[in-house]
């Protein structure tokens, strides 16, 4: 009977030591595991240590038993506590106080915002739940810890996509008195992305994401080549009163220098060369260059919207909101018109004819199953891009660059020279095309 005693207690002697060390791999070295971790040692029934504990410690086995228990209890009061001391990282916590704006991210939100239109604009709620998860989840704890949540600069009143106005000269107008439609629970300072499985018609939807250094293109790295995609309604052509000839481009809705994204085909739509240039790049540069100068974070999001089942979007809502300063530093809800000025576009199919002309040449179409080759009228010397944009000139080599092209790193600046007018303009002045931005 004896014998049975000794071997169920060194049993349970065995399982408690085998419990503590596994205690102490699940928790790590900390305080309290180490107490645990002695409880252990001192539990176990080997030779060795029972001989230590009643030589050099005069202790008796039920005592070290015992020894062990509070040990072990004292280590799992220890490990709770010493999680909830931990020091929180003061500088992921700011204010709108101690946190002011760049003055020229200002200026140029100030002249974006004074330049939209009051009208306001809708928004689509997406159809499809995005499929690919953020590299960071947001969390609702984070948001509420590291945020600023100004309810001025926000909205959930929703607007009809029938109160869209029809386009009358201006790349962009106001949606909603500019506020985004961001809830408070969506605003997070981890960055991450997401974008939407395309629908049966191949057409992308919403993509947001939380803009920050941290998915954005790092130092050196190469825009990549997205030719192999071909959007929803990509139909190809070539006008002689679109800057480049080109009618289309493979338009990001997060733009790569937001994301570093490049032949991603959930985030690219086929816009015209107006809409990429007038339209969203001036919101694009603004959002970057405030993360740049600042370091936070931009709540983001774009939708593209389709009338029916169109296959070429009529526009895309963008919505942006800086979060540690809750939108002091960006705030903004835009419609941006996908239309090119002289150009009559087939929203169904991509297809498209010059609104007015009667000369005809032989323009390219590159759609999205075939090439073909078709007669398509065209004027000479009308309907050219007067628009004004920024631009960067490289003096040396005649070259003209958008300024978030990573050529624009490379040139010496003795070569650099802002350039503020209509892209014709300069190009009638011997200058070319940068192959890599446009």
């Amino acid at each position: 009977m004896k014998k049975i005693s000794n071997t169920l207690s060194s049993a349970l002697q065995w399982a408690f030591a085998v419990l503590c060390f596994l205690g102490v791999l699940v928790y790590g070295f900390t305080f309290g595991s180490l107490l645990i971790l002695l409880a252990g040692l001192i539990a176990m029934p080997i030779k060795p240590v029972r001989k230590f504990l009643r030589e050099k410690l005069k202790v008796k086995t039920l005592v070290a038993v015992l020894l062990s228990i509070v040990l072990f209890v004292g280590g799992c009061m220890v490990m709770p506590q010493l999680e909830t001391d931990v020091p929180i990282d003061e500088t992921t916590v700011t204010t709108t106080e101690e946190e002011e704006p760049a003055t020229t991210v200002a200026q140029t939100t100030e002249e974006l915002t004074s330049e939209v239109a009051t009208t306001e604009e809708p928004t689509t709620e997406p159809t499809t739940e995005p499929t690919t998860e953020p590299t960071t989840e947001p969390t609702t704890e984070t948001a509420t810890s590291s945020i600023v949540a100004n309810k001025e600069n926000l909205s959930s009143n929703k607007v009809s996509v029938a109160d869209i106005p029809n386009f009358s000269g201006k790349a962009y107008i106001a949606v909603n008195g500019n506020k985004p439609y961001f809830t408070e629970s969506e605003i997070t300072s981890q960055a991450f992305e997401t974008y939407t499985s395309l629908d049966s018609n191949g057409r992308c939807g919403v993509a947001m994401a939380c803009c920050g250094a941290e998915i954005m293109p790092g130092p050196g790295e190469e825009r990549g080549s997205i030719s192999s995609i071909k959007p929803s309604g990509w139909v190809q052509a070539q006008y002689d009163c679109v800057s480049g000839k080109y009618l289309y481009n493979r338009c990001h809705l997060i733009g790569w220098q937001l994301s570093a994204e490049n032949a991603n085909r959930r985030n690219l739509i086929t816009g015209t060369k107006y809409l990429n240039i007038e339209g969203m790049l001036p919101f694009e540069n603004m959002v970057a260059d405030y993360i740049n100068e600042t370091g936070n974070h931009v709540m983001y999001r774009i939708t593209p919207i389709f009338k029916g089942n169109n296959l070429v979007a009529s526009g895309v809502q963008m919505e942006a909101y800086s979060v540690e300063d809750g939108g002091d530093g960006i705030c903004f809800n835009v419609y941006c018109y996908n239309v090119q000025p002289g150009v009559v576009i087939n929203y169904a199919t991509g297809s498209s004819y010059l609104e007015s002309g009667s000369s005809e040449t032989s323009t390219k179409k590159e759609t999205t199953t075939k090439e073909t080759t078709t007669k398509a009228p065209t004027t000479t010397n009308s309907g050219s891009h007067n628009v004004s944009a920024s631009y960067i000139l490289n003096t040396n080599t005649k070259k003209v660059h958008y300024p978030g092209c990573r050529s624009v790193k490379q040139m010496a600046d003795k070569n650099k020279q802002e350039y503020n007018g209509s892209l014709d303009d300069i190009l009638s002045r011997g200058y070319t095309t940068c192959g890599n931005c446009f």
